[in-house]
């Protein structure tokens, strides 16, 4: 069942994508398990230091300066005069194409205000088409409405679509500090209706549900629900076969006895085969977004509850048998429930099956500078998402690394960020070490803070990211389409030389053919279980 009637519409090949196809496309959770029929490359504009040239290069590759100060640095396009008023470029992409999530941090880690004005021009107009306050326009107490546009911790975030059909121009009056602008690049020829503030007024109602939808994701009533209630014993495996024919699992939840040992959620693994091949191998705490221990939060995709029920809504299609198998590779028996519901889904040649895999390693030191690659995908699909988990030995921020994905063999990402906390959707992480949450990302633990223990008041401010931090981010507009290779790594970039541990879970769709370097590894779950014993204690 789909949660509004808009969100089962899907996007036809003839259609024109606009504002009110993008919003129901959001929300509507089996159109990201086909690969996209209006084709398009995902890219982004950022401050990305512009001395990062090419990984050959050991210093330019791992400089740290992603912003523009007062000095002479031009990580930017350019600098334009208008009306005897000077306007800074950051984003100008010719051809079809639409924005579909805006990050901006605060320019002071405690102060959120500005005076610079962000203009956006679309289809080469002389006059822009949006303008305002540079934080305030996408920080949902503008135009755009929470929880499309939100504050985040010390960030203005935006995921309302603005699509255009020619070109997109993006100023500001001030001199850039931070930045990033996501937008999709269609295929030349793709048939595109170019926001107009007109047309967003319109489309107050459909804005209104669907906003709904994503603070309030609803279980799917229709089809089968399939349950296993079991102990594990150590090393012991339990599986739940699935209904024959082309079904799709459309929610699922599992929920342990007990998460006193927070290690648990490293020490049980999921595990699902779809037509006789298995693509998702992580453990829960990785494949929920709860990290090490029981961390609540509430997302789109995915929610952890604080009675300890961890739940899914990615649609998982198969075209002839599924099963789904939970393995204890912890010493200790845990009991479980799971719970699956599988209703039909009509499969084609857009079709893909979902993959979320692991990869885990203790010590990461953070000196020489490095990239660590969380996944490396052969053949064509969509990525949809990650939750990183990490310890910190140190108080010092850990963070400052920027995300590079490489699509289809490309020389130079079409990706390149800012920071890690960036690509997770919040600013200033040396002192953000607090719990927040939003349709599409989150920080779910941090230091020892997360929803059930918030950081109080008085301690805003404080510098101390050492122990488990987990961060997530899910994808809907933004999701990244591939047809021969993606590849993304996380820059190892801390300010202090130490051992960081890392374990990241990945998702992403692709058919049957296509394969990835990450491989079912449970002896690096057992090796980390026993670093993460010790950390603990």
């Amino acid at each position: 069942m789909c949660i509004v009637l808009t969100a089962c519409t899907q996007v036809k090949v003839d259609e024109t994508v606009s504002i009110e196809s993008l919003l129901n496309e959001m929300i509507d959770r089996e159109a990201i398990s086909k690969f996209p029929k209006n084709e398009f490359r995902l890219k982004q504009e950022s401050s990305y230091n512009r001395l990062s040239k090419t990984p050959n290069d050991t210093v330019g590759w791992f400089i740290n300066h992603d912003f523009n100060s007062k000095g002479s640095d031009k990580n930017f396009i350019r600098v334009e005069e208008n009306n005897g008023e000077k306007e800074w470029v950051l984003m100008d992409h010719q051809g079809p194409g639409a924005i579909v999530r805006t990050w901006m941090p605060f320019l002071n880690a405690k102060k959120p205000t500005t005076t610079s004005i962000i203009k956006i021009y679309l289809d080469g107009a002389e006059q822009p088409t949006l303008q305002g306050n540079m934080l305030g326009l996408l920080n949902g107490t503008g135009l755009f409405p929470f929880p499309f546009a939100h504050k985040s911790i010390r960030s203005a975030v935006s995921f309302f679509p603005i699509p255009y059909s020619k070109s997109c121009k993006i100023t500001v009056t001030e001199k850039p500090f931070f930045y990033q602008f996501t937008y999709r690049e269609y295929t030349e020829g793709t048939q595109i209706k170019t926001f107009t503030v007109e047309d967003f007024k319109k489309e107050t109602e459909l804005i209104k549900t669907v906003g709904e939808a994503l603070l309030r994701p609803k279980v799917t009533e229709q089809g089968e629900t399939l349950q296993l209630n079991e102990t594990l014993k150590q090393g012991e495996e339990k599986f739940l076969n699935l209904a024959q024919g082309t079904k799709a699992i459309r929610d699922l939840s599992l929920k342990l006895g007990s998460y006193k040992d927070s290690t648990v959620t490293r020490s049980v693994v999921l595990k699902i085969q779809f037509d006789g091949q298995e693509t998702v191998w992580c453990p829960i705490g990785d494949f929920f977004g709860s990290g090490v221990g029981l961390n609540p939060f509430q997302g789109w995709y995915r929610t952890v509850a604080n009675d300890g029920t961890m739940a899914s809504r990615w649609v998982m299609p198969y075209q002839n048998s599924g099963k789904i198998s939970v393995v204890n590779l912890g010493k200790e028996p845990v009991d479980l429930e799971l719970e699956a519901n599988v209703g039909d889904y009509t499969w084609d040649e857009n079709s893909m099956y979902f993959n979320a895999a692991w990869r885990g390693e203790y010590p990461v030191s953070t000196r020489p500078f490095s990239d660590w690659n969380y996944v490396t995908i052969k053949g064509k699909g969509v990525y949809v998402g990650d939750a990183l988990t990490i310890w910190n030995p140190v108080k010092r921020w850990w963070g400052e690394g920027d995300e590079k994905i490489w699509v289809d063999g490309e020389d130079f990402p079409s990706i390149f960020g800012t920071g890690t906390e960036d690509y997770y959707g919040y600013s200033w992480g040396g002192m953000s070490n607090d719990f927040y949450e939003h349709p599409f990302h989150a920080q779910t633990a941090s230091n020892v803070y997360n929803k059930i223990n918030r950081k109080p008041e008085a301690e805003f401010g404080t510098r101390n990211t050492q122990k488990y931090s987990t961060e997530t981010r899910t994808r809907s507009l933004d999701g990244m389409p591939f047809g021969s290779s993606l590849q993304l790594d996380m820059e190892i970039w801390s300010w202090t030389k130490c051992d960081m541990e890392y374990g990241v879970g990945v998702y992403w769709y692709g058919n049957a053919a296509t394969t990835s370097n990450r491989t079912p590894d449970p002896e690096g779950v057992k090796n980390l279980l026993k670093t993460e014993k010790e950390l603990i204690n």
